[in-house]
């Protein structure tokens, strides 16, 4: 089966705005993502962008950019139209990499890759062991609530995804910023207009359950944080620039 990582971005983030472009170790974030993503080395990867800015960073580092419309509500609909504007005739399934997330571990991205390959799932996802108890109730931090405990071998259906957990029940991880669409399930996704629980929690993955679509998760090693805030940003940039 063949693999395309789309890797959407822009520049108009509300909390932190022109994050992609923000620099560690001379190399905007952006460009630290899609190199992550090329050493994984699953298949051709393409950052899909409203921005002229971000189209010519990725470009004048040795990567592939499209520009899409401005109006994308979601990163899932900018890559629906990427995927429009290529060949993908041959390509069966699609990861959505998030641009903010520079220390995505390359073994994980394999792995669910390989998720989807073995189990055909239509939708599938990663999550991490949750080690914090302040992360439950931290907002930008998704969690996610499995049917199954997660292990190494399995890939459990998603019951639900929630920012603020209020009980600690059972198979409750942290929500890592990585999808794979088979592409019918992308197209299907699309189709429909943003729900309710989507649109309240601002989490585009509930578009999928409110619609019957399933999420496999996979359990990740790591447990990167996202570039969110500023604090974010000056955390993450202390950690990449100490192992480099």
């Amino acid at each position: 089966m063949k693999t395309l990582i789309i890797i959407p971005s822009r520049l108009s983030a509300t909390r932190l705005p022109g994050k992609p472009l923000l620099k560690i170790n001379g190399l905007s974030i952006i460009s630290h993502v899609f190199k992550k993503a090329e050493q994984a080395n699953i298949g051709e990867v393409i950052v899909a962008t409203e921005d002229k800015e971000i189209l010519e960073d990725v470009k004048r580092n040795g990567g592939q950019a499209i520009i899409t419309k401005n109006t994308h509500k979601t990163g899932t609909d900018r890559i629906s139209e990427a995927l429009q504007k290529i060949d993908s005739s041959k390509i069966d399934i699609i990861m959505n990499l998030q641009g903010d997330e520079p220390l995505m571990n390359i073994d994980d991205i394999k792995n669910l890759n390989n998720h989807m390959v073995k189990s055909q799932s239509e939708l599938g996802t990663l999550a991490s062991v949750i080690n914090k108890k302040e992360i439950f109730g931290n907002q930008n931090i998704v969690k996610v609530i499995t049917k199954e405990n997660l292990n190494k071998s399995n890939f459990p259906i998603a019951k639900n995804f929630t920012r603020i957990i209020s009980n600690e029940s059972q198979n409750i991880y942290h929500h890592l910023g990585i999808y794979c669409y088979q592409v019918d399930t992308l197209k299907k996704f699309v189709s429909f207009n943003q729900s309710m629980n989507e649109i309240k929690n601002n989490l585009e993955q509930l578009r999928a359950l409110d619609n019957n679509i399933n999420i496999n998760v996979g359990l990740a090693e790591s447990s990167p944080i996202g570039v969110d805030t500023e604090e974010d940003f000056v955390a993450i940039k202390k950690i990449m620039e100490y192992k480099s």
